[in-house]
């Protein structure tokens, strides 16, 4: 986890308070953001920095120094006019990474097009699995299989490509399992751990969550 990433999250309702209460239990920095008093007068109970603003003006957004965060979630995906207003100052404020949340495709691909980079369905994944993607820099995706033990998706790095996984040896360097190889959308439960790994391979791996700061 790179404990010098900051985050902002737009929206406290139940998936924007999901993802910034685990990014705070994890030690990072968010802003969070909310048009209603009550609901951030609440959510200050759990959040060091939680602001009551119109995240859709452009002052208000210069003046929370959204310029500054790495990664903003704008988690409003019932106003989408609201959602794309946030989306476009965000870009325009030079925000490196924007997730927002939506209703349904239509919505996810009008804040694609106007500048979100990664856009997600609340009803398929939750507020904290989201958090976790993020603190677990390096990973496409982590699922928590139990209290102990992760699933993760990772590229392979560049110091990778061009060996096979008998030379890489990962289970005695990282203590992990490759359960599968996926490239593009095929995955491969058969692993010929004498296939050599190109830079669109992607490895599915089983590892105890202990274990996966050596991989990051």
């Amino acid at each position: 986890m790179n404990a010098k990433k900051t985050y902002a999250v737009f929206g406290l309702g139940r998936y924007g308070t999901a993802v910034a209460r685990e990014l705070v239990k994890n030690g990072v920095e968010v802003i969070a953001v909310d048009t209603d008093q009550r609901i951030v007068n609440d959510a200050a109970a759990f959040l060091p920095v939680c602001k009551c603003a119109d995240v859709t003006d452009a002052e208000v957004i210069s003046r929370l120094g959204i310029e500054n965060i790495d990664t903003v979630i704008v988690c409003m995906a019932s106003n989408l006019e609201a959602s794309v207003m946030a989306v476009t100052l965000c870009k325009e404020a030079g925000v490196k990474t924007i997730i927002a949340k939506c209703a349904n495709e239509m919505h996810q691909k009008i804040l694609l097009r106007v500048g979100a980079d990664q856009v997600v369905f609340p009803e398929t994944e939750s507020g904290i699995r989201l958090a976790k993607n993020l603190l677990s820099s390096g990973f496409i995706d982590m699922i928590s299989l139990s209290k102990d033990v992760s699933l993760i998706e990772i590229d392979v790095r560049d110091e990778w490509i061009g060996k096979n996984l008998i030379e890489l040896n990962l289970r005695k360097k990282y203590g992990v399992n490759i359960v599968a190889v996926k490239k593009g959308e095929q995955v491969d439960v058969n692993i010929n751990p004498e296939q050599v790994l190109d830079a669109e391979t992607t490895l599915i791996i089983i590892a105890n969550t202990s274990k996966l700061g050596k991989l990051k």
